[in-house]
């Protein structure tokens, strides 16, 4: 019953966290146009945060935790060089490019001290582990013998 009630709650606030990033991105300057995409996961040990960053540098990507709110934030460098003077001609250009930044809200018993990240092949992965007292624990029945 408890776990119906967490991954309603993890749903609901993955819903508002994502509207919350389309609003505030809506009425921001143009460089920052890029919402990467997220999955969260939750293992029986841990939070895992998926963030698709193609084409991202490992270098310009931040990653904070502070009061439960995991934030991911970095820039993607255009790949287009459209200098003053220079002799570039642009066809197309759909790539976005810029500033991003995502926030999550975890539950409240996760262990803020021991979060790993990886990044590789554009692909950010950041491991929150679960607080031990959120952690499932078998009870032992002890009998009376």
């Amino acid at each position: 019953m408890l776990t119906r009630s967490l991954n309603s709650t993890l749903d609901r606030m993955l819903t508002l966290n994502r509207a919350l990033d389309q609003a505030f991105a809506s009425g921001l300057t143009q460089d920052r146009v890029w919402i990467p995409a997220i999955d969260i996961v939750e293992k029986k040990e841990s939070y895992e945060v998926h963030t698709e960053l193609p084409g991202v540098d490992a270098s310009q990507i931040d990653v904070n935790f502070e009061q439960n709110v995991l934030t991911i934030r970095g820039t993607k460098s255009s790949t287009i060089d459209a200098a003053a003077g220079s002799k570039t001609r642009v066809y197309a250009a759909e790539r976005v490019s810029g500033s991003f930044e995502r926030t999550i809200r975890l539950p409240e018993f996760v262990d803020g001290e021991h979060i790993d990240a990886r990044f590789e092949n554009g692909l950010l992965t950041v491991t929150v582990p679960k607080a031990k007292a959120a952690q499932a624990r078998k009870i032992s029945i002890q009998s009376a013998a």
